[in-house]
Formats: C-alpha cells, sequence, structure tokens
C-alpha cells in the first residue's frame, strides 16, 4: 500500500489554498486506506487492484449527491455530516446488489474555496468511507466564481463496488410468504429536505428545542445511516434475497424496484415505531400516510427481503450487530398497480 494515495485535482483554486486543503486531510484519507490501493499523490487518475480472493469479480458502480440538505448546512454552518451522507448515499446503493465498496471519489465545487468549510466536509467523506470499509483515493476541488454564492458548495461523489457474480443479489427468487425487514434509519437522511425546509418555515418560532432526544438541528442533520459493514455481515450466514435503500420516493416507490413481476408488498405501519422528528413532519406538513412513505424513509433506511423460515434468524442477527430490525410485513401476489400496500 502506497502512502496516502489520494489523486487530489484542483480546478482553478489558489495553490496556497488547495495545499492547505490536502495537507488538512491527508491523515483523515490515510485511514480509509485498504488493500487494493495503488495509486501515489499527485497522479492524473486513482487506480485499485481488485481483491484477487473473487474469482469472479463483477464491479458495481454508484453515483449521487446530497439534494438540498446543503441548503441548511450553509444557513446553520454546519458542514462535518453532510460528507457522510454523500458517502452513504452511493455505498448504500451498489450494496443492494450485495457489493462491497471498495473506493470512493469525491467532487467538491464552490465559488471561492474556504479551507475550513472544504476541509469539515471531506473530513465526513472520509469519516464515512471508513466506516463502509472503503478507501477515499481521490477526489475534484473546483473553484469557479460566479458559479456559487458565497458560503455555498456542491457536493457529488462516486463508488465502486464488487460482488462474486454467484452472488449478486437481482431478487429473482423472492416469492410470495417472504418476509419484509426493515433497517431503522437515522433519520431522514438525504431525501425530502425541500419538503423539511418548508416545515420549517412554516414552523418558525414554534421549531422544538429537541426531537428525539437531541437538538433540533442535529436531529435534522443526522447523517444518512451507513448499512455496509452489518449487512456485509448478516450476508456472509444468512439468506438475504433481496435488498433496497429507501431513497428518494419513499418505501413506495423504492421496494418495487427490486421485486418480479406479479409480485408486491403487504407492509404494516404499526410494526415499526413513529420518531418525533417525522410525527413533527408530518404534523407540520399536514401530509397523510401515504405521502409520508412516499416523500421519506419514514423511519426504514434498508429493507430487506428473507424467506419466512430464517426470518427471525435474519432479524437476531441484524440485532446482535446494533441494527434496530423490524418485521415490517410480507410479500404477495398482486395484479395491482400500486405494488405496496402500508396498513395503519
Amino acid at each position: 500500500m502506497s502512502q496516502t494515495p489520494l489523486t487530489y485535482k484542483s480546478a482553478g483554486v489558489d495553490i496556497e489554498a488547495g495545499d492547505a486543503l490536502i495537507e488538512r486531510i491527508k491523515p483523515f484519507a490515510k485511514k480509509t486506506m485498504r488493500a487494493g490501493v495503488m495509486a501515489g499523490i499527485g497522479g492524473f487518475g486513482a487506480m485499485f487492484e481488485v481483491p484477487k480472493n473473487y474469482r469472479e469479480p463483477v464491479l458495481v458502480s454508484g453515483t449521487d449527491g446530497v439534494g438540498t440538505k446543503l441548503k441548511l448546512a450553509f444557513e446553520w454552518d454546519m458542514h462535518d455530516t453532510v460528507g457522510i451522507d454523500l458517502v452513504g448515499m452511493s455505498v448504500n446503493d451498489i450494496l443492494v446488489q450485495g457489493a462491497e465498496p471498495l473506493f470512493f471519489l469525491d467532487y467538491f465545487a464552490c465559488g471561492k474555496l474556504d479551507v475550513d468549510t472544504a476541509a469539515a466536509v471531506v473530513q465526513g467523506i472520509a469519516a464515512g468511507c471508513e466506516a463502509s470499509g472503503c478507501a477515499l483515493i481521490g477526489g475534484e476541488t473546483a473553484e469557479m466564481p460566479g458559479m456559487y454564492p458565497a458560503g455555498e458548495y456542491d457536493l457529488a461523489g462516486f463508488a465502486v463496488g464488487v460482488v462474486e457474480k454467484s452472488k449478486i443479489l437481482s431478487g429473482a427468487e423472492i416469492q410470495a410468504g417472504d418476509v419484509v425487514l426493515g433497517l431503522a434509519s437515522n433519520g431522514v437522511h438525504s431525501n425530502g429536505f425541500s419538503l423539511v425546509r418548508k416545515c420549517i418555515d412554516r414552523a418558525g418560532a414554534a421549531c422544538p428545542e429537541t426531537l428525539d432526544g437531541q437538538p433540533f438541528r442535529a436531529a435534522l442533520m443526522a447523517p444518512t445511516r451507513l448499512y455496509v459493514k452489518p449487512v456485509l455481515e448478516v450476508l456472509k450466514d444468512q439468506p438475504i434475497k433481496a435488498l433496497a435503500h429507501i431513497t428518494g420516493g419513499g418505501l413506495t416507490e423504492n421496494i418495487p424496484r427490486v421485486l418480479p413481476a406479479g409480485l408486491g408488498v403487504d407492509l404494516q405501519r404499526s410494526a415499526w415505531p413513529q420518531t418525533e422528528l417525522f410525527a413533527w413532519l408530518q404534523q407540520t406538513a399536514g401530509i397523510d400516510e401515504s405521502e409520508m412513505n412516499r416523500t421519506f424513509n419514514n423511519g426504514i433506511g434498508m429493507v430487506a427481503i428473507v424467506p419466512a423460515a430464517q426470518a427471525g434468524a435474519v432479524q437476531d442477527a441484524f440485532t446482535a450487530l446494533g441494527e434496530q430490525a423490524y418485521a415490517i410485513g410480507t410479500v404477495v401476489t398482486t395484479d395491482r398497480a400500486t405494488p405496496v400496500i402500508v396498513h395503519t
């Protein structure tokens, strides 16, 4: 493994500021290094060798951003968790295919680089990578005057993982009677923030001081939960047929993405608790349960579909690893246009 293999590049950034940023983030990126990283500092591209323990490796990639959650980061000057969100949105997506994340690259764009802000963001990215077992091996910091207002920036990220061809989770074996397990979210994660911001504006001074035992702002900015390590651990010994990352579109639009034709899921809303955060959002927005399950993750960040006979064992395995896992429904045959039904 090479010394801190960062291929960070700068577009139009003051040399002194760019160098200062790289020096700030080196120690954090170094913590994410893993076997397979090959490229050294200063290269034009990052290199990674596919692990040799895979006989038929299939690479899985994913890219995403943080969305309008960044608006609150700017307004509240809270930049230390959005980097974790950025990693979570991509690594949780590729995890759905059963893939182990290998490496991550990020793109940070601003009008004028603020080293402290950028360092806080990239430190969050490094923390997310370290928690997911993937290496932060490069990225780009772009300074584009006139493109972004002072104090604002944009983020994008890209993850690559690997899965044994024979172990790809396709959902093809799902059948009626299988159990739907839901893994608890950390909160809103990174979707639905246009409505979140409207709720904050509507509540004004009446916003609560705390939600679920956290200060109000901290509760809303809680980073996307990283499911990689517990899910990969459970996959070693337990029969999971499919996974669904609950992002934009909520439960009702993400679960169908892994279901074979003719199948749906029947969910029981009372099977998992409603947090103070989601209760406040629902009340303030004035929306029904159906819209909550379409706009937000509503408390469930990842869904696993498992055989009924092993559902208890899979649930116990997740619980033993510190995840809050709930049996939230079953797979059913359906000819409905709406494949996900949530009963209150």
